[in-house]
């Protein structure tokens, strides 16, 4: 069982930044495929970021893309993404979670990693909150 654990969210300006962890305990990191995600109040939870076991391949929503970036340190069992040029609209919870599908990288594609039912293993959430 994989437990997964969100930090870093808060209050900010626009056009700030905040940096969301996520550590992993329970299983072997670097074999999950991780993502992130968001919910905005009155809204479905949406994707923001994806990226492949290894930390090659990376996908984002077109919404964050150029402003959010996604990154993983396999050793600390961390996902991290940086949010920069933060907007009003990017207030949410943040989620992490956890593929263990072990996708080929043929296979591991921006659609699959978009969709929530490919991740097993979610955390509790961030709440980001950003001020105009």
């Amino acid at each position: 069982q994989v437990q997964l654990v969100e930090s870093g969210g808060g209050l900010v300006q626009a056009g700030g930044s905040l940096r969301l962890s996520c550590a992993a305990s329970g299983g072997t990191f670097s074999s999950y495929a991780m993502g992130w995600f968001r919910q905005a109040p009155g809204k479905e939870r949406e994707f923001v970021a994806a990226i492949s076991r290894s930390g090659f391949t990376t996908y984002y929503a077109d919404s964050v893309k150029g402003r959010f970036t996604i990154s993983r340190d396999n050793p600390k069992n961390t996902v991290y993404v940086q949010l920069n040029s933060l907007k009003p609209e990017d207030t949410a919870v943040y989620y992490c979670a956890a593929d263990p599908r072990r996708q080929t990288s043929a296979d591991y594609s921006p659609f699959y990693a978009s969709k929530e039912d490919v991740y097993e293993y979610w955390g509790q959430g961030a709440q980001v909150t950003v001020s105009s």
